[in-house]
Parts: structure tokens; sequence; C-alpha cells
């Protein structure tokens, strides 16, 4: 819930902190509220989850809550204003996602390790589903809270956090015995720092650089790409050859486990398109289009996105428990081809469409992600011997967070070109016929089109702002009236925004359906056993040596 309830919050946020956030120079405060806690998430599972095998799982996972904490407190707290405010805030969701991610790198090997065979898929089908769930529940919250107070968007999560630290202190026992070992020191800082500096330099390629749209010809963002990427291969190369790496590549031999990871990758990537996009369309198009005032729009926003959420909840524990009888590769397989013929189904829509067809569509999404996300986690689980447990659960979530901080790159790339093609000379041409002169009008229209995204994402109506400096003083009221009213601004950016969100809604059915094909090919109903002492042996056709079904 943490992860996203500052995304639809970002604005209440900013405005209780006294910052613009469309001004050029905040762009970057803007998207680090939002990055910060994906990235650390990224970069730390696998460390976490390593450290979760040899020092306890239950002893990290107890930790990470009492971090939460501490930085949820600190965060409600932000003594600052303006850009040091941004600062604190950033700085503490980073603190926030280092506790986060002791847990999340911890939580699904602590219930496999208390969870026999037969009933795992329904206990982390639960648990996934639940956490899925979340992040569009901190949709709603975000859009409620922010209402009452920015503040109260971070209060919420203090009586949680603690709540949380005591009871699982006195709840949670240690069922695994912990394998002392040495930490891998060259693995665990050519990984951090190569996932850092690619997914930092994915998230400045979003900026406009010189005369672009976006920054991908920006020297600095080529370096972050390429230097992040050689840093990845180069830990591909240690871990190969260490005694006892953090990640440990044989489990790619297993061929569910292979598929699993592929898959949950993907999926993230194409879940995180439609998080963003979905936003983007009701807060900045649709609501405004149906009489919402753009100050209420996120709150609505969170409540129209509820059938998505509600599909996330009936099928996740139900196709959970059914895994555990039937496999996990019917389900899955199933639940992504539902998904991809949901983007299909959304890219038919026209941009004001029937709630009724959009509901639908939402909660086909839903089910099908709630019937690939539980069974596909119970696989990945219960594919890996029981010591590995811990990083096998961090690789798992690092896949997961990295798809959704690649999904904000990559389809905000590919909105923000789809925009860059149309929207200067329609944003133009609207301004003129509103009787805004050539020149205000063309010096609007080659603001940078992310700008206008991040404009839209926010729910937020920018034509007074971009106006500002006196140019609708020179208009009629009616004009005025007209520009800032709730139609104008959706109207202007629906043509271009529908051709952004056709290219971007098409490459993410293209992803659900690869991610379908690698489910369908994660081989039969097995399970692993405690391996041998030294480690994993996979045979030669992708499976653990001494598996049953």
């Amino acid at each position: 819930m943490d992860a996203s309830i500052v995304i639809i919050s970002l604005p209440a946020i900013f405005r209780g902190i006294g910052l613009d956030p469309l001004a050029p120079g905040n762009i970057g405060y803007l998207l680090w509220m939002i990055l910060g806690y994906l990235l650390v998430s990224a970069v730390l599972v696998v460390v976490l989850g390593r450290l979760g095998d040899m020092f306890g799982r239950v002893r990290i996972y107890n930790l990470g809550f009492l971090v939460f904490a501490v930085a949820s407190v600190a965060l409600s707290l932000d003594p600052f204003r303006a850009g040091a405010g941004a600062l604190w805030l950033i700085l503490w969701r980073v603190v926030q996602a280092f506790g986060g991610s002791m847990l999340t790198a911890n939580s699904a090997a602590i219930l496999t390790d208390a969870f026999p065979a037969r009933r795992r898929g329904m206990a982390l089908g639960i648990n996934q589903i639940t956490a899925l769930a979340g992040q569009f529940l901190g949709l709603l919250a975000g859009g409620l809270l922010a209402a009452v107070d920015w503040r109260a968007v971070f209060w919420v999560s203090v009586p949680v956090s603690v709540t949380g630290t005591i009871w699982s202190y006195l709840s949670l026992r240690e069922t695994s015995a912990g394998a002392r070992g040495r930490i891998d020191w060259l693995g665990n800082l050519t990984f951090a720092s190569g996932a850092g500096i690619l997914l930092a330099g994915i998230t400045y390629g979003i900026q406009p650089y010189g005369g672009h749209p976006t920054g991908w010809t920006n020297p600095w963002v080529l370096a972050g790409l390429f230097g992040g990427a050689f840093l990845l291969l180069t830990f591909c190369v240690v871990e190969s050859r260490v005694a006892e790496p953090m990640f440990h590549l044989s489990l790619f031999k297993i061929r569910a486990f292979a598929a699993g990871n592929l898959a949950a990758l993907l999926t993230a990537i194409a879940r995180g398109g439609l998080q963003f996009m979905l936003i983007i369309w009701l807060q900045g198009i649709w609501l405004p289009l149906h009489g919402y005032d753009f100050e209420d729009t996120p709150l609505w926003a969170g409540i129209f996105m509820l059938p998505l959420t509600l599909g996330f909840l009936i099928a996740g524990p139900v196709s959970g428990y059914l895994s555990d009888r039937f496999g996990a590769r019917l389900f899955s397989t199933a639940g992504l081809l539902l998904v991809a013929a949901s983007f299909v189904g959304l890219l038919a829509l026209p941009v004001d469409f029937d709630y009724t067809a959009f509901a639908a569509l939402l909660l086909l999404s839903g089910l099908g992600q709630g019937m690939f996300s539980a069974p596909n986690t119970s696989s990945i689980m219960g594919s890996v011997p029981a010591r590995y447990r811990g990083v096998a659960s961090g690789m798992r979530s690092t896949f997961q967070n990295s798809g959704t901080a690649l999904s904000i790159g990559v389809f905000f790339s590919l909105m923000v070109s789809g925009l860059a093609s149309s929207l200067p000379s329609t944003l133009g041409s609207g301004l003129q016929a509103h009787g805004v002169s050539a020149s205000t009008a063309h010096q609007v229209a080659s603001l940078p089109p992310v700008s206008t995204l991040f404009a839209t994402f926010l729910g937020d109506n920018p034509i007074g702002h971009l106006l500002g400096g006196g140019a609708l003083d020179h208009l009629s009221e009616a004009q005025r009236a007209t520009l800032t009213g709730h139609s104008f601004f959706p109207e202007l950016v629906s043509g271009p925004f529908h051709h952004g969100l056709s290219i971007v809604f098409g490459v993410a059915a293209g992803m659900a359906l690869v991610s379908a094909l690698a489910s369908a090919l994660r081989g039969g109903h097995e399970r692993a056993v405690d391996g041998p002492p030294r480690g994993p042996a996979p045979s030669a056709e992708g499976r653990p040596t001494r598996a049953s079904r």
C-alpha cells in the first residue's frame, strides 16, 4: 500500500510543502518521489533475502518492520518546505523502502517454510494478492487522505507499522535453520550499483534533453544504461565464480523457476504500465470531461479503479488453492491470456468511454492477474530447495519490483513519444482558436510533452499555469472560463493521448502474450524437496533431481 499511496497524493504533497511539481526544475523531485522507493526495493531484496537465509528470515523480517516504522514516523514529521522538504521525503522514502525490502524479501520464504506443499499455494496466494491489491487500494487511500491533510498520507503507516513491529516480534517463530556463510561483497556491490545505475538512467531518460522530448540521447543517460548493463554482466561473471554467491544462477536451471520469473518480470512491466496509464486517463481526461473538479480527481480515480482490485481479491486465493491440486501452469497461463485480452479491449475503447465496459475490462484484468500471480509465486517458491527459499524469494521480488520500475521508463517514454508527434500542433491551434496570441500559443506548445503528461498524471489543469504572467488577462471572461474549465484541456489532449495510449496498450498486450508463453513452458506440477548439503543439482532437463509430485 505504501508503495503506491504517494503516487495519487503527489498534488497534495507538493502543495503542502510549497513546491510547484510542473516547474521544469522540479520534475526530478517528482520522479524520485515515485521511483526512489521502487529502485531501492528492486536493488536490495536479493541481498536481504540472502541475509535471511544466513541469519534467520524472521529476524530480518522483524527488523524490517522496525525500520519501516521509524521511517513512517519521520515522513509524517517533515520539518522543511520547497526543495528541502522534497529531499527529506525522498530520503526517508528510501529508508522506508529498505525496511519494506526486508519484509518482501523474506515473507514468501517464511510462508513457504511454514506451510506444507498441499496448502502452500493458498497461503502464498493470499499473501501475493493482498500485496498486489494493496498497491491499488493505496491509490484509493491516498485520494481519501490527501483530501484531509497531506501528512495523513504518511500518518496512516505509523500505527500499522508500529503494531506490525510488535506483533511480528511476539508471534513469529523461526522455522528454518540459518545457514551461516560468507557475504558475497563483490556480488552485492556489482549488483546494487549496476541495477541502481541502470534504473536511474531509465528514470532520467523520461526527462527532455536538448531539443528532444525524452532524454535517451543524453550522454549521461547513455552512460548509465551501458554502465549499468556492464556492471550487471560483471555481476553474472562474479556469481559464477564465487563459492557462496548472493544470486544463485544455478537456480535458473530449474525450468519452473526461470519461466516463472520471466513471466513475473514481463507481467510486472505490463501491470505498472496499466496502473500509470489508467491514472492519467481517469484523472487528466475522463473525470474532468464528466464534470469532476481537477482537485477531486485523485480520489475518484481510486474509486473507479476498484473493479481491478476486486478481480485480484476474487481470483488470487481461489487460483492459489486450485493450483495446489492441479498445478500452476494452467491457471497462470490462462490468467495471462485474460490480461492480454483486457489490454486489447482497453485499446478498442474511445477516450470518453462508457464506464460499464471500462469496469468490465478492469475486472477481467484483475481476475487474470490474480489467476497468474498466486500460482506463479507458489510454483517459483516450491521449485527450489528449502535452504535457498530466502534468496529465491528475494530474486522473485527483484524481478517484480524491477518490472514496476522499468514500466515507468518504458511506458512513459512510449507515451511521450506518441504525444510529441501531435500534441504541439494540437495545443497551439487550440489555444489560438480561443484568443491566445500566436507567440504565446507557440511558446506553450513548445514546452516538453512530459510536462503535459505529468499534469494529467497529477490530475491538474495546466492551462492556467502555462498561461500565467498576464496572458489570460488579455482574453474575454468567456474565453478564460473556457480555457480553464473542465473540458478544454481534456478534449485538447484526448486525441494525442489516445495515439500514445494505443502504442502503450499494444506493447503491454504483447508482453502479456510473451509472459503467457513463458508460463506455459514452465513444466509440469512438480515441487523440490531439500537438496544435498552443497546446493541444488538441477537435472539436464531443468528440474530438480529430487522432486516429487
